[in-house]
């Protein structure tokens, strides 16, 4: 495929499958574009599953400014790979960060919006996620190699995701992380946690702003029923604002529903069909 590079210069990475109505994924802050492998596979035949790594993560390039780790900035990048495909319009399946970036451009560009799928996040963040992110965002994994990765993984995330066989840690592992002879490093840029750390300091947008300035717009969540980041009292909060809001929560899921559960699937399938 072509390369897509963004208008500062960066080469990121995405991937085409499929045909039909086109879902953009967008994935969370430190993860990449295999976020959605099991989503691709569920979804052959049904629509056009399309997925772009943000700058600094996975095998996306990485900015000499590590400032331009921010949503803004993000969004941008998509409508400029929406543009590098010549895309009109898509509807945006937005895990976490991704889900920040969706509300961004309904912003900013919300004649390309066909319809947003927000993946376990929303305007309001509960404070155990957040700081539960803040501690290890940017921090080289502690692991010395898989075996010890997932055992810790298991160990920290088994209670929000208590139904995951041996051999999907494993999986999880290897996607979240970079795993070799040498050791495990991160699969992302560690000025990632600089700049959110410092983006933390300054004053804070009025995200249920940007939430509302999706009217219009055909619109899905999904709460993981485990999560530490949307909270029900959020959830319900956006569903009062969006009574048409399609909704489901995903039991056994904490942050974030991986998006092969039947719940996910479903909401999909249901927001495809307004899109």
């Amino acid at each position: 495929m072509k390369p897509f590079v963004t208008a500062d210069g960066l080469t990121l990475d995405y991937k085409i499958e499929g045909k039909g109505k086109p879902l953009l994924c967008l994935p969370g802050l430190t993860r990449d574009l295999y976020d959605f492998d099991e989503l691709a596979e569920a979804m052959k035949g049904e629509a056009q599953v399309i997925r772009l790594t943000m700058r600094g993560r996975g095998r996306s390039d990485w900015p000499a400014d590590y400032t331009s780790y921010n949503v803004v900035q993000e969004a941008r990048d998509a409508i400029e790979f929406m543009d590098f495909l010549g895309l009109e319009k898509a509807t945006i399946i937005g895990t976490s960060r991704g889900g920040f970036n969706a509300m961004i451009l309904a912003a900013t560009a919300p004649e390309r919006l066909a319809g947003v799928l927000l993946n376990d996040i929303g305007p309001e963040l509960a404070t155990d996620g957040i700081d539960k992110i803040m501690d290890y965002i940017g921090k080289p994994p502690m692991a010395k190699d898989l075996a010890d990765l997932v055992a810790g993984m298991r160990a920290d995330m088994v209670a929000d995701f208590p139904d995951l066989a041996d051999s999907k840690w494993e999986v999880l592992a290897r996607r979240w992380f970079k795993v070799s002879d040498r050791g495990v490093a991160l699969n992302y840029d560690p000025a990632i946690g600089r700049a959110l750390h410092e983006q933390a300091q300054g004053e804070q947008p009025d995200l249920w702003g940007l939430f509302d300035l999706m009217a219009g717009v055909p619109l899905a969540l999904l709460r993981g029923a485990n999560s530490d980041l949307l909270s029900e009292e959020t959830a319900e909060q956006m569903r009062a604002r969006r009574p048409d809001m399609l909704y489901a929560e995903v039991p056994n899921r904490g942050h974030i529903p991986l998006l092969d559960e039947r719940e996910s699937l479903e909401i999909l399938r249901n927001l495809l069909a307004l899109a």
